[in-house]
């Protein structure tokens, strides 16, 4: 015969074990939660005081907080009663099937790591690459973030950025600057030369070493196109000031001269 007086007091008795177990559960986990945050925050503060490359910075917190709360919740399940070793078969065998389902994801979380290693760029410096160009702002376990000239914020995946060709314009401390100007081939060269001559050695930003150069690149019947070839910082390059300040003191020099664009 069915004794319901004794059953309540089993299920009482369950309760009481079980919603004990669970209650210090979740305070281990909350704590847990709080203690993680102010470890990867003091981590990363110390990673900054350590002069740490800023690539590595955001990368190594990040795997530090996944570390840290698979650990958590071992010892959360620990504390409710569950067997550990099952969970970490279980954890292998969902991992396996994620593994499987989510190859990109583990493609960019490799091509994370060899940037990491390789370093073809780091924060802060401008390259090109999958068609975009932009200045490094974040290198995440699987994206690398981008912001361009008109701060428009773009996205790589880590994977195909990794085996892709990357064209990075900050490592070279100067860069040259190539213009070109197309006029009548009638017009003596050696007055174009000399105003061209004077225009650039009035240019602070022109640098004098290497020397700038100037010759004609292409004759076509009754025109003369010349190439202006000049090195600048890097820094001036990158927002084509010099360009367009050249271009604008060209054609000025050119009108006042009478000379024509063709």
């Amino acid at each position: 015969m069915f004794d319901s007086e004794r059953f309540l007091i089993k299920i009482q008795d369950f309760a009481v074990l079980y919603g004990i177990k669970i209650l210090v559960a979740i305070f281990i986990l909350l704590i847990g939660l709080w203690l993680i945050r102010r470890i990867t925050e003091y981590s990363y503060r110390l990673m900054t005081r350590k002069n740490v490359d800023p690539s590595l910075r955001p990368f190594l917190k990040n795997i530090l907080n996944i570390v840290l709360l698979v650990m958590l919740i071992m010892i959360v399940i620990a504390q409710v009663g569950l067997e550990i070793t099952s969970f970490v078969a279980l954890l292998g065998s969902a991992g396996l099937a994620v593994g499987l389902a989510l190859q990109g994801s583990l493609s960019n979380f490799a091509g994370g790591v060899l940037i990491l290693a390789i370093k073809p760029f780091r924060v802060g410096d401008f390259i090109e690459a999958q068609g975009q160009k932009g200045t490094v702002s974040i290198i995440n376990i699987f994206n690398t973030v981008i912001t361009t000239e008109d701060h428009k914020t773009i996205y790589l995946p880590n994977g195909p950025l990794a085996s892709a060709v990357v064209v990075n314009y900050d490592v070279e401390s100067h860069r040259r600057l190539d213009v070109s100007y197309t006029i009548d081939s009638a017009v003596p060269l050696s007055k174009v030369r000399q105003i061209l001559e004077r225009i650039i050695s009035t240019d602070n930003r022109i640098l004098k070493d290497p020397e700038p150069s100037i010759g004609v690149e292409k004759l076509a019947g009754q025109t003369m196109t010349l190439s202006v070839k000049v090195w600048v910082q890097r820094s001036d390059y990158r927002f084509q000031q010099v360009s367009e300040s050249l271009n604008e003191k060209v054609k000025e020099a050119f009108d006042q001269e009478g000379i024509a664009f063709r």
